[in-house]
């Protein structure tokens, strides 16, 4: 049926082509109630034609259009701030938990910029924050400690992109239809009052949340998720949980689900708009005027913001230069001059090389869909992992001639990846039978495709200045 309808509509203007990667030996998923399908099959079937807005007619237009105001649909959040148990790596982080409109905005527009959610502004911690995102407030400790339930509800746990958070535009796009209330009583339905329960996971220091410390986030830091996810399991120990990542954040989901493997405690995932080969992107935006000067730009300009709102914390740790910082342009730059500093990688490239996420594809044990746009001017075609890909029957990816980055805008203002995002979660959730999913034999990858930690860890504590610590 959507092979049928993508060629009934190949001639409208905006229409995109679409392509699907996989192994030939496919995965088999058993349903609940029916015959079991292929991994590849189930995701053709499920995925809707692309037709976008034709006005937005290449990859840089598509992505440019982001920075054009739009409100997306008003998710509404509560926020709780984590303690990190990870040894070496200690600070805060902080999760957003998406929750029901409160009844008090009844006639009210709960847009960005409009009135904001009654509620707990202050931190119960004591941790605090440098702002709060539209509609977030905080659980009270009450609220926080009967969070726990037997219910067998979905979960999604989301992570957003560089520098971004919880009120990024493309991530509501998906989390509205999930938690879309489908009773009066938004109350007898769980925090979100949908089919759905969903939360988003903020990197350290981002969405107006405080660090602790020295420490930031890399393309590598996939130990807060993985805290995330194990409380997620001991809260409910029924439900099903699945991820979500996009760019920066789809690099650390693809990197934590690889280093888990067969342990993972996620069902499935979708990777969006993922940069995989960071060097080979680094150096993709390096080698054009409008590469450099647009988008290494912008994202660099982003992260000295985050340097500056967190500049006391992160200059704890001597080996970062706040006069280099202060000189640089580029993402590149920072990344060699807070990164390498920070984490004890000699040169950006090494970083980059250590991060990616393409090696981390082989040891995926779990069904994960992929979106991706070959004119993704950000996260390159040339650093997507094709062939790793067709290595792995868990991975399936559907790639789109147009679409930009973490794009996909069609007429009207819809997100057109949010569609394919949705249906594949809701037929994980509801359709596939995952106690009967029977592992595929297909090899482990070497050292490096488990938990990548040899290279970061060590030069990590050898440079890191934390604070508490002897210098």
């Amino acid at each position: 049926m959507t092979s049928l309808l993508s060629t009934a509509f190949s001639w409208w203007p905006g229409a995109c082509s679409t392509t699907f990667t996989h192994s030939e030996d496919p995965l088999v998923l058993p349903t609940k109630s029916g015959p079991s399908r292929a991994f590849p099959e189930l995701v053709k079937d499920i995925t809707p034609p692309c037709n976008l807005n034709p006005f937005l007619f290449n990859g840089h237009l598509q992505t440019a259009w982001t920075a054009v105001k739009s409100d997306g649909p008003p998710i509404h959040y509560k926020r709780r701030t984590f303690e990190s148990e990870s040894a070496g790596i200690e600070g805060h982080f902080t999760v957003d938990f998406v929750v029901a409109a409160p009844s008090g905005l009844a006639g009210k527009v709960a847009e960005d910029g409009g009135p904001e959610d009654d509620g707990l502004r202050e931190d119960p911690l004591g941790v605090g924050h440098t702002s709060l995102p539209p509609r977030t407030t905080y659980f009270t400790e009450k609220e926080y400690e009967g969070l726990g339930s037997d219910d067998g509800k979905p979960l999604l746990i989301t992570l957003h992109g560089l520098s971004g958070g919880s009120y990024e535009v493309y991530l509501r796009h998906v989390l509205a239809p999930l938690v879309v209330q489908t009773e009066d009583d938004a109350s007898s339905r769980g925090l979100s009052g949908g089919d759905w329960e969903c939360l988003v996971v903020n990197s350290r220091g981002c969405a107006g949340s405080k660090i602790t410390n020295s420490i930031l986030y890399n393309a590598r830091a996939t130990w807060d998720v993985r805290q995330v996810v194990k409380w997620c399991r001991q809260r409910w120990p029924d439900r099903p949980l699945f991820g979500i990542g996009y760019s920066l954040g789809a690099n650390i989901l693809t990197n934590y689900i690889g280093e888990e493997s067969s342990a993972c405690l996620l069902n499935a995932a979708v990777i969006v708009s993922s940069p995989w080969k960071l060097e080979v992107t680094s150096l993709a935006l390096q080698r054009s005027w409008v590469g450099m000067n647009v988008y290494s730009a912008t994202m660099g300009k982003n992260m000295r913001a985050l340097f500056e709102r967190h500049r006391e914390q992160i200059l704890e740790n001597k080996s970062i230069s706040e006069e280099r910082i202060r000189k640089l342009k580029y993402l590149h730059e920072f990344d060699r001059e807070v990164q390498c500093a920070t984490w004890g990688y000699p040169t950006e490239g090494a970083y980059y090389r250590d991060a990616t996420s393409a090696d981390s594809v082989l040891n995926i044990r779990i069904p994960v869909f992929v979106l991706h746009a070959r004119d993704d001017p950000i996260a390159c075609d040339e650093a997507c992992p094709y062939e790793e890909i067709r290595q792995n029957p868990y991975v399936v990816m559907c790639a789109t001639s147009g679409g930009g980055h973490l794009s996909w805008f069609e007429l009207g203002g819809g997100r057109w990846h949010a569609k394919p995002a949705v249906a594949f979660l809701n037929v994980m959730a509801r359709e596939v039978d995952f106690g009967r999913l029977e592992p595929h034999g297909i090899p482990q990858m070497g050292p490096r495709g488990g938990h990548k930690t040899s290279f970061v860890f060590e030069p990590m504590r050898r440079k890191m200045h934390i604070p508490g610590s002897e210098p």
